[in-house]
């Protein structure tokens, strides 16, 4: 028996998807982003309920990713790598149709020398001081990169969770001021630019978190509910501690139950006296510290303890977990490891 079980609900992700489209409006394309194996949930599942859903467009980390999503979805789909052309990545691009987001000179320079007229978009950097190619620099090659007619030219907001941070008006600005009159489809939103309204959406968007239950996107169906085994119960009296450290001490007759995952399992040793699992919609405080294969949970106000106890789900999301831990819910997701047995539910894939 697994030590968890993780149901993806793969309609709900659709949902999600079909959500953000609407908001993104008509006559913009409404891409997935799906790197990091979408978020820890399972590339290939995830992308091919997605392009059910009707997504045509795919973003993902690294040309690998590329791979491994081309082999789940096939021909067809447009699949685009936001770390560009790297060296060692031209066969891969070439021989699976990748479509590379240049980033530099050098990867401009790579990929017009060794895949010339193939498929390529731009990154442009609009102050997040990440990837992208700077203001000077790509003013001094964008009439030689335009010529080649770039599928896309696209920036990434560094403050769209905080729709009244001053970045958002001023990254807006200057990739009007790199891209207006280009003649080149944009994009600039992520989930976060989707929510800051149309000003930000330009002819593409590019959902990522938002797909997958996660903030800003406050009104997104949720996708993840994961189970955790229990191992064993004990009765500790008033004045024993719990686990590593001692940090716990039951200050009445407690009944303990303990689970099958820890920090090995991406749930990180932050949640230590500060996360809630749930039986049910009864809370359960995990006590003591959370371990490498063990979290140990107070239930002793249950009236039965369950066979399983959920630390995602319906009662708390991944940003509400991520909180305890002191973190975002990004970091819950893509931690989750591959210990848990992954179940999913609804979509045709």
């Amino acid at each position: 028996m697994p030590g968890g079980t993780l149901t993806i609900d793969l309609d709900a992700i659709a949902a999600n998807w079909r959500a953000l489209d609407r908001m993104s409006g008509q006559g913009v394309q409404t891409a997935a982003v799906v790197k990091a194996d979408a978020y820890g949930l399972g590339a290939a599942r995830v992308a091919r309920a997605l392009a059910q859903a009707g997504a045509r467009r795919f973003f993902v980390a690294l040309a690998d990713e590329g791979v491994a999503l081309r082999a789940a979805l096939g021909p067809g789909p447009q699949i685009c790598v936001l770390a560009g052309h790297m060296s060692g990545d031209t066969d891969m691009l070439g021989d699976l149709d990748l479509t590379p987001m240049l980033n530099s000179l050098d990867q401009i320079t790579r990929h017009f020398e060794t895949l010339p007229g193939r498929p390529f978009g731009v990154q442009l950097d609009t102050g997040m001081n990440r990837l992208g190619m700077e203001p000077a620099e790509w003013q001094a090659v964008a009439p030689i990169v335009l010529e080649a007619r770039p599928e896309l030219l696209m920036s990434h907001l560094a403050c769209a969770d905080e729709p009244g941070h001053p970045m958002n008006d001023a990254q807006l600005a200057a990739f009007h001021a790199m891209t207006d009159g280009t003649g080149v489809p944009r994009s600039l939103a992520a989930t976060g630019g989707i929510l800051l309204g149309p000003d930000y959406h330009f002819d593409l968007t590019r959902p990522g978190i938002g797909l997958y239950g996660g903030l800003p996107f406050a009104d997104a169906a949720p996708a993840v509910r994961l189970s955790l085994s229990v191992v064993q119960t004990r009765e500790v009296a008033a004045g024993e501690t719990v686990g590593y450290g001692c940090t716990w001490t039951a200050e009445i007759p407690s009944t303990i139950a303990t689970v099958a995952a820890g920090y090995a399992d991406g749930l990180m040793r932050g949640l230590s006296n500060a996360a809630t699992l749930w039986a049910g919609d009864t809370p359960c405080p995990v006590v003591g510290r959370v371990s490498m294969d063990l979290i140990t949970v107070d239930v002793t106000h249950l009236d039965e303890v369950p066979a399983e106890l959920d630390i995602l789900g319906p009662m708390q999301g991944p940003d509400a977990l991520a909180a305890a831990a002191g973190t975002i819910g990004y970091e819950v997701l893509t931690a989750l490891g591959p210990r848990y047995r992954r179940v999913y539910a609804g979509g045709r894939a």
